[in-house]
């Protein structure tokens, strides 16, 4: 085994605290698990919490696959200002005056429940989108006027959980979106909806594709347990990926690890519906509780896309 590699292959769910980013969150892991292959999916903003899933050794490897294309927020959205940032980190730039029936809980969960839909959503100046080769944060923080085109996005589930109506108007709102969805850029455009001005105060990702927030370990949970919190609290390959799933035999297994071609045979998918893979399709291939291979059918056979000789553990859980 080579220095730096404890043998650990898994996925893990954290929940990131605010204030880190998601690579101070990388290098938290590295330490805990005593590995230093550790990669994330899904880069949270450091004023953000919630999920961030990390793959460990092996697991690593399985981050460019996972299918977390749908993501759920909760957000506080605060009225009376716009920032440059449509968050609290940014500087204000425009101040409006807050309508009394902000503060009407009826009114305000109908506004919110109106969200649900597809639409063009212009993402804020301040993101990670590269324009002409620079990230478009970079540009904004050096002065450059910044000006981004309409991304086509879909709000699936959009509510109200309450509304402040104190030192300031605030709506904490629940939303499940699809990938490239900016929550800042809802908040922004909310205030507008409603005759006033609004930012996003905070956030926190509550779900990352399948993997929701009730399986994510803190960070001081995870410096406590170390490599001990793998039997118990990592994540299943097989479900974060989706495919469906193979069970090889020994020799099979065998042929597998030398990267020979095995039988398509039969799968079992999300459902638990037991059939023959379909032409093209990806499989998972499982042995012994570890995910050994992410396979292709290819007319009757399938054939190598990734193998993971160590195993990825956790299969079942």
């Amino acid at each position: 085994m080579k220095r730096g590699e404890s043998g650990i292959n898994c996925l893990l769910a954290i929940d990131k605290p605010v204030g880190p980013s998601s690579h101070d969150v990388v290098g938290r892991v590295r330490r805990a698990m005593g590995e230093r292959r550790v990669g994330h999916a899904g880069t949270l903003d450091p004023a953000a919490s919630g999920v961030l899933v990390v793959g460990v050794g092996q697991g690593a490897r399985l981050l460019g696959m996972l299918t977390l294309d749908e993501k759920a927020y909760e957000g506080r959205i605060v009225f009376g200002c716009e920032t440059t940032t449509d968050d609290a980190e940014g500087e204000v730039t425009v101040v409006r005056d807050v309508p009394d029936v902000l503060r009407d809980e009826s009114y305000a969960a109908t506004v919110v429940a109106g969200l649900v839909g597809e639409f063009d959503q212009i993402p804020p100046a301040f993101s990670a989108i590269s324009v002409d080769g620079k990230r478009a944060y970079d540009r904004a923080r050096a002065g450059e006027e910044v000006t981004l085109e309409a991304r086509h996005v879909s709000i699936h589930e959009a509510r109200l959980l309450s509304v402040e109506a104190e030192d300031e108007v605030a709506w904490n709102v629940y939303c499940h979106v699809s990938k490239g969805t900016y929550v800042r850029s809802i908040a922004r455009d909310v205030g507008r909806q409603v005759g006033s001005a609004a930012h996003l105060a905070g956030l926190r990702r509550v779900a990352s594709g399948v993997i929701d927030i009730d399986r994510c370990l803190t960070l001081d949970e995870l410096e406590a347990l170390g490599p001990q919190a793998v039997p118990g609290r990592c994540l299943d390959p097989v479900m974060a990926l989706g495919y469906p799933f193979r069970m090889l035999s020994t020799a099979e297994r065998d042929d597998v690890a030398c990267g020979r071609r095995v039988d398509a045979g039969l799968c079992v998918d999300v459902t638990g519906q037991v059939r023959e893979p379909a032409q093209d399709e990806l499989v998972s291939l499982v042995s012994g509780g570890s995910l050994v291979g992410v396979w292709r059918r290819r007319g009757s056979i399938l054939k190598c896309e990734a193998n993971y000789p160590s195993g990825i553990v956790g299969v079942g859980r």
